[in-house]
């Protein structure tokens, strides 16, 4: 049976720190903001916003902060596998894959399993070619993109781990560098699919911001201090790369762009990672003493709750508005129009509402499971295998859409030709995969 809230915010020990669990509420829900209010949604389909006012993409530099969630799992990744190898004796890769992956894949399987179902209804009724229900069915998947890359810093965490306690800054040095050659033999010499490398090194790299902070080596705040340091190195990065270098002004991607900072990630997103990164740790003693009040720390754990199934869910809830307005023969008005502006507050809030009730609907599979003191050990190759195919599986259905089951529509996934059933398969198939990586077993515990 799940605890409350208020429970859970009262058994939080007085060690632990708040404001990763503020940064990752945080993140998410102005990546949700950001999805209402860029989506230009008429009768000729779902545009983009940014695209259609190419000024506002300026408005990424403060939105797109998928890197603070993804240096916040760098920290709880490392705060987690550190207590899983101090209390175990023997091999835990595959219980620590098990326990990080449990609150994200069940809720993520059960999404793509409901709009599968609805996607085929949709197709099997002859409406899956219309404008707007075939964009609907592209748009909903694409920001699964961001679990799968989550996915594979969770897998690479023992070694990048290992990396880190005997390098340091070093490791992050080595990933950077690593970005800054990719680029270099992108856009100079052109070597082919090379690109592709810098999903690995621009992520892991701000995931390994996380570890430096986990061992204190982001701290001092102050005009001298690393997060300074670190805040200013990368915004001037950032905006040396764009204005003098082949990088597009917008850190999320823009349709029909030749480059995007995105997809793949460039050099220039890995900089406005970093300054990202420094800037909310300046922030880091001021929110902790807002945290320090009962009713704000409360308010964080009762989001963080349902972080996840609310950002799964919410371009549900943003399509659903569309369908009811168009439902009851109000007219969309133009994007970008004034019209259009003066009703971004009621389609957001209206959102937020709708999005609500589906938490409501879906929270229970985000629910934890009942923790333990030991557990299976299992068998590590089995869970990385079955963490790969989920993380292929989940970033080719961001890719395919569901708009095509019944055609065979594929999306290239690097250089590998997806179809969206395949892609389904390989995700539910490797959740099995890590499931029964169980084996009977059991990690011992020290003490």
């Amino acid at each position: 049976m799940g605890h409350t809230a208020s429970e859970l915010a009262a058994a939080a020990p007085a060690t632990r720190d708040r404001y990763v669990d503020l940064l990752r509420v945080a993140s998410l829900g102005t990546v949700i903001c950001g999805h209402w209010l860029m989506a230009a949604v008429s009768a000729d389909g779902i545009g983009n916003l940014l695209a259609l006012l190419p000024p506002l993409q300026l408005l990424t530099w403060g939105l797109q902060v998928m890197p603070v969630f993804f240096f916040v799992g760098g920290f709880s990744h490392a705060l987690s596998y550190r207590s899983l190898r101090r209390k175990a004796d023997g091999p835990v890769y595959a219980a620590f894959l098990r326990a990080r992956l449990q609150r994200l894949l069940r809720p993520t399987l059960v999404f793509v399993l409901v709009w599968t179902a609805v996607a085929l209804a949709v197709q099997l009724a002859g409406g899956g070619d219309g404008r707007l229900s075939g964009a609907a069915l592209r748009l909903v998947t694409q920001p699964l993109w961001f679990i799968g890359i989550y996915l594979a810093m969770v897998a690479f965490t023992p070694p990048l781990l290992r990396l880190h306690e005997r390098w340091g800054w070093g490791a992050f040095a080595a990933l950077a560098g690593a970005a800054a050659l990719v680029d270099v033999l992108r856009f100079a010499l052109g070597v082919p699919y090379v690109e592709f490398l810098n999903f690995g090194f621009v992520w892991l790299a701000v995931h390994q911001l996380g570890f430096l902070r986990a061992d204190g080596r982001l701290s001092r705040p102050g005009p001298s201090s690393r997060p300074a340091v670190l805040a200013a190195a990368g915004l001037l990065g950032a905006v040396a790369l764009v204005a003098y270098g082949p990088y597009p002004l917008s850190m999320v991607g823009m349709p029909g762009e030749k480059v995007s900072n995105m997809a793949p990630p460039t050099l220039a997103l890995l900089c406005h990672g970093m300054w990202l990164v420094g800037a909310v740790e300046l922030l880091r003693h001021p929110a902790t003493r807002l945290l320090a009040r009962p009713r704000a720390w409360r308010a964080v754990v009762a989001a963080n709750g349902v972080a996840m199934t609310a950002f799964l869910w919410h371009l549900t809830a943003m399509l659903a508005v569309y369908a009811v307005q168009l439902g009851l023969g109000l007219a969309l008005p133009e994007p970008a129009s004034a019209a259009w502006w003066a009703q971004v507050p009621v389609r957001m809030a209206a959102a937020a509402a709708l999005t609500g009730v589906l938490v409501a609907a879906f929270r229970r599979f985000e629910a934890p499971g009942k923790a333990g003191s030991s557990g299976p050990a299992g068998s590590g190759p089995r869970a990385a295998a079955g963490t790969t195919l989920c993380l292929l599986g989940i970033l080719g259905l961001s890719m395919t859409g569901l708009g095509g089951l019944l055609d065979g529509h594929s999306a290239t996934l690097i250089a590998l030709p997806l179809t969206a059933p395949a892609a389904i398969g390989m995700a539910v198939g490797g959740a099995l995969l890590v499931e029964r990586s169980a084996s009977p077993r059991r990690v011992r515990l020290r003490g």
